[in-house]
């Protein structure tokens, strides 16, 4: 038996807005496209799209969007699928666990007003709460896209469109090599170094700890769009 599909697709153009960006409607129209192709339905219990030229509960607000992205992780069994195209930036890291002292963030419609969502925030809500047997696909095209899931698989296209993996957990234990290197080496200039290299490494570690865990499902300035970084990530 085939597995339930379900997808959620987010435009942002910020019309109107100093903010304004052009094309993310027509992403998310592109990516419904390629997805009708693999299987996906566009039935409206298993495919959701949030744009901010629609109303209502379809209008990307942070509410709306971390309502919909709870819908799409409450399912055991599923393929799930998340496009998110907008700004990405950054904020402060209020929690202290981050050493660069910084979160990459995605951004809502509303997000001047009720705030950005960040890379804790979003790992808490698409990654922690995956149900058991479950799969999910996520293409994240903004700005500061690398580590707004803190995932350990992650696939990024350069300029020309040529796409490489970036294997998170190997470039932890890298650091956590290099930093034991440093240790041995006893001087304090390398000392620091090696506190910074292991604080870095044990960071890249901290992030996979809800990985695999089973709990309960849930219901509820950048430059232009055309030179957004894109994610891919897979859990």
């Amino acid at each position: 038996m085939s597995m339930r599909k379900k997808s959620l697709l987010v435009g942002i153009n910020y019309t109107g807005s100093e903010n304004e960006l052009n094309g993310c409607h027509q992403d998310v129209e592109n990516v419904a496209e390629f997805l009708s192709y693999r299987g996906y339905s566009d039935d409206p219990r298993s495919q959701v799209i949030l744009r901010d030229d629609l109303g209502g509960m379809y209008y990307p607000t942070g509410h709306n969007m971390l309502a919909a992205i709870d819908w799409l992780v409450s399912e055991p069994g599923t393929c799930n699928f998340f496009h998110y195209s907008g700004h990405g930036g950054q904020v402060r890291d209020p929690t202290g666990n981050h050493p660069s002292g910084i979160l990459d963030t995605i951004c809502p419609v509303d997000f001047r007003q009720a705030g950005q969502i960040d890379s804790d925030t979003l790992h808490q809500h698409l990654v922690t709460r995956m149900p058991p047997n479950s799969t999910l696909f996520v293409i994240l095209d903004c700005c500061h896209s690398g580590s707004a899931l803190e995932l350990p698989y992650v696939y990024k296209s350069d300029d020309e469109g040529n796409v490489n993996m970036i294997d998170n957990i190997r470039e932890g234990v890298h650091l956590m090599s290099e930093a034991s290197d440093l240790f041995m080496g006893g001087s304090r200039f390398n000392m620091a170094e090696a506190q910074d290299l292991y604080a870095g490494a044990t960071n890249f570690f901290r992030s996979f700890k809800h990985m695999g865990e089973q709990q309960a499902p849930g219901l509820g300035a950048d430059e232009d769009n055309a030179i957004h970084s894109r994610i891919l990530g897979i859990v």
